[in-house]
């Protein structure tokens, strides 16, 4: 599992502040329109915690207004006390407008309107953006931004990251459609994961890597070895582990894998784990491991505990997705008693880890990685696992 460092700092210090880059947005975008070109046509579109001076969604779909045939843009952003910045230097779109007032910008939020051709260009782009200020800071809860929710049809951001279960309930809770960015392992939150089990959220398809450079405010204080400062003193962070969640159709979401039955997969596979051992069954699920997705075999009819990766190739008219390895969806069958841990230098330590994941008994002691001894019985403990059965 990738390392996350960036983002749980994120986390842990509200520093929340994250800008997505314009390529990402929009090929991501483009293809919801190559499955339905109609996907934007006619609707109003919210962009929330936005920063609308900084922000490459507003840019975006401003900038694309007419090609996406939208009817309203909205976006909307926090009051500058509300990011709590170090150094905040307004910009030259705020400063120059007849509205602008220091006071103001510091304890009220802002709304950028796209709707019509302002300035006679003969089109309507980001140069016809209208604003004012908002009454209250531009919180995405607070009663004037919820009002905006309700008057749309998709909302499309990057939230803060350390809100984004309460983000997602304060979408699904007006039934709106959204694309948003968040942490992959949001898919393991118990807020998150009944949903997608019920195919009300899932991955959008640009992103599989789970690998993405953000630009990050001036004042951000990071000594990360990913930090990187352009030309213009523009930073960067590259954060690995985020993903598109949405509920918006894509073309990628219904293509079936191609899968080989299960003698197939041992004697043929890549994956030199797979031809070596085979699949193994669980100590404590009544599922098989199926550490790759491209492992899956075409011929088992039971479950599989698969990583969860899998769901940016998830074919929901051929999988039925069961569960999750976690101790709040309860899905084990077995707890276990006080186990001896061995860690991969040979340290041993007294733990009770075993009642988490995945457990699977093997014969003789693993080489290379952490394994627990409960008298003479050895088991191994994998990663987090969806699982998963075949649709008939």
């Amino acid at each position: 599992m990738a390392n996350n460092t960036n983002l749980g700092a994120a986390k842990t210090a509200k520093n929340d502040e994250f800008y997505t880059q314009y390529a990402d947005i929009q090929k991501e975008v483009n293809a919801y329109l190559e499955y339905n070109p109609d996907t934007f046509r006619d609707k109003t579109v919210l962009l929330p915690c936005d920063d609308p001076e900084w922000s490459n969604f507003t840019r975006f779909f401003a900038q694309n207004f007419e090609r996406l045939g939208l009817k309203r843009l909205i976006s909307t952003s926090f009051a500058v006390e509300s990011k709590k910045y170090q150094d905040y230097q307004p910009t030259l779109f705020e400063t120059e407008s007849p509205l602008f007032d220091l006071d103001k910008t510091r304890i009220k939020g802002k709304i950028f309107e796209l709707t019509r051709d302002t300035n006679g260009s003969g089109r309507i782009d980001i140069d016809d953006l209208e604003w004012h200020y908002l009454d209250g800071d531009g919180d995405f809860r607070s009663p004037e931004v919820c009002a905006l929710r309700d008057q749309s049809d998709i909302i499309v951001t990057n939230p803060p990251f350390s809100l984004f279960r309460e983000f997602v309930a304060w979408i699904l809770s007006a039934k709106k459609k959204f694309l948003i960015i968040g942490n992959k392992n949001a898919i393991t939150y118990k807020e998150i994961f009944p949903l997608i089990r019920e195919n009300k959220l899932w991955m959008g398809p640009s992103i599989t890597s789970g690998d993405r450079e953000f630009m990050v405010p001036h004042d951000y204080n990071t000594h990360s070895p990913s930090l990187r400062i352009d030309e213009k003193g523009n930073k960067y962070i590259r954060v690995p582990g985020v993903h598109w969640f949405t509920n918006l159709e894509h073309g990628r979401r219904h293509e079936p894998l191609r899968l080989m039955t299960m003698k197939d997969n041992i004697r043929f596979s890549k994956h030199q784990e797979i031809r070596e051992i085979g699949y193994q069954k669980y100590d404590n699920y009544d599922a098989i491991e199926v550490p790759y997705t491209d492992a899956i075999p075409i011929d088992y009819d039971g479950q599989f505990g698969v990583p969860i990766t899998f769901l940016d190739k998830y074919c929901p008219e051929q999988f039925e997705i069961v569960g999750i390895s976690k101790t709040w969806f309860g899905f084990a069958t077995k707890v276990y008693p006080e186990q001896i841990q061995h860690d991969k230098d040979g340290k041993m330590s007294r733990v009770s880890k075993l009642n988490d994941g995945p457990v699977i008994k093997v014969d003789k002691v693993p080489q290379g990685e952490t394994y627990y001894t409960i008298g003479d019985s050895i088991y191994t403990q994998g990663y987090a696992r969806i699982f998963i059965r075949k649709k008939q």
